[in-house]
Parts: C-alpha cells; structure tokens; sequence
C-alpha cells in the first residue's frame, strides 16, 4: 500500500512542509511508537511572522517536484500545536483549503509530539521532554517515552518544569531560552539536550502515516489549534 500524505508545521518560527511518500511494505497498521519507512521531501526556513507567504510555495515545490497533484493525496497533516497563536492559525487554514480541495481527510498531530518524535531519533534517547517557548516568561512542555505521550502538553513556568528523568533527553526552544536557569535547577540529574529547537514537518508526516492506517483522519472542518494557553500578551500591568 503506498501513502501520500501532505504535512505543514508552523507553530513556531520554524515554517517546513514535508510530502511523505511510501509505505509500499506496510500492513494496515504501524506498531505503536515506530515511524514507517519511505521517502521524505521537504521544504523549511527560519521564517519570523512570515509563514503565510512560505507555506504554499513550500507545498506546491514539493508536489511539483514529486509529480503528485493535490487529489492524489492521502491525507494532509498538520501541527496543531500548541505554539504561537498566529502560527496555528495558519496551519489550521492552510490545511482545511487544501484539505477541501484534495477532497481528502486531515489529520492534527501535536507539535511537542513532532519535536520528541525527532529528538528520539537524533539521540536514540527512549525518553524525551519536549519543552517550546511559550513567551511571556512561560513555556510548553510534554513528555513521551517511546513514543507515547505520558505527560500531555501543558503550560508551566520555566522553574516549575517536571524534571527530565534518568537518561532522558530534552529538546526545544523552551530549554535553550532558559538553559541557565534550567541548568542550574537540575544540577546533578542525569539527562541529554537534543540539539533540535523546533518541530518539523518531516515527523510531522511520519506521524501521521500510522493515525491514517488506523482510521482517525477527519473532515477537513474539524481542523483546529491546540492553544493550551488561553491568553496572547501581557498587559502593561503585567509586564516587568
């Protein structure tokens, strides 16, 4: 069976999209926590606030140069997030337009997920704590073993962070953004840092191929963010 599937990742400053093509060895499921084989095309740049003008031309260098139209796809995945509000927003809308059109299913995957997802492969590490700048002095974080989520994406205060375990890797802006303070917190534990800052399309993609596999695309309405934090900016009362 050979899949196709779109993937778009903005919830950062990093904007990619990635067209994952192959599973032709694949039976109707991937075991849970294994990324399926097949070949990756993918366009990415640092892009500040300018991800609605690098998106789509991302999209449509990828499919050109695979040869795919846009009803030949399977599936389009997207980062859900959480991440910045604008980001989101835009893979949410990018995705049910295409979706739309494609007349095919779409699939959220989480952005925190993506990041531990390449992390582990970077490191090897079976353990990873994915944190993302969250700004405002906060930051996103979620923890996956194996693959599985086992501490789901929330907001915390950078001295709050649940401590990496034993042997785990760490990965993501949040950390780079506070590694002082980070470093001195956990003085004396046991852990590795992922070089990786951002979430990609590439995972982004790759972990979408199994939810296909097992049935859990949806309409392209249901696509929407994952925000975890309700609230964009500081008011002036707040603000240091």
């Amino acid at each position: 069976m050979t899949i196709q599937i779109l993937a778009l990742e903005t919830a950062t400053e990093w904007c990619s999209a990635a067209l994952f093509v192959g599973g032709e060895c694949l039976e109707d499921k991937v075991p849970t926590g294994e990324l399926p084989t097949g070949e990756l095309r993918v366009r990415e740049a640092h892009a500040g606030n300018r991800h609605s003008e690098l998106i789509l031309p991302m999209v449509q260098a990828i499919m050109a140069e695979e040869g795919i139209a846009l009803t030949q796809l399977d599936a389009i995945a997207y980062g859900e997030g959480p991440g910045s509000f604008t980001g989101l927003r835009i893979a949410c809308g990018v995705t049910q337009g295409l979706a739309l059109a494609a007349g095919c299913p779409i699939i959220g995957i989480g952005s925190l997920h993506a990041l531990a997802a390449a992390a582990a492969l970077e490191t090897e590490a079976t353990g990873v704590l994915a944190i993302l700048d969250a700004r405002m002095g906060e930051v996103y974080a979620a923890r996956y073993r194996d693959g599985i989520e086992v501490l789901p994406p929330a907001l915390y205060k950078p001295e709050a962070l649940p401590p990496p375990l034993t042997g785990e890797c760490v990965a993501g802006t949040g950390f780079f953004a506070y590694e002082t303070l980070l470093d001195a917190t956990w003085a004396g534990l046991d852990y590795r840092v992922s070089a990786l800052h951002y979430p990609g399309a590439a995972q982004v993609a790759r972990l979408a191929v199994p939810r296909f596999l097992a049935g859990e695309g949806r309409s392209a309405e249901w696509a929407e963010p994952v925000y975890v934090r309700n609230k964009v900016a500081l008011k002036k009362s707040e603000r240091p």
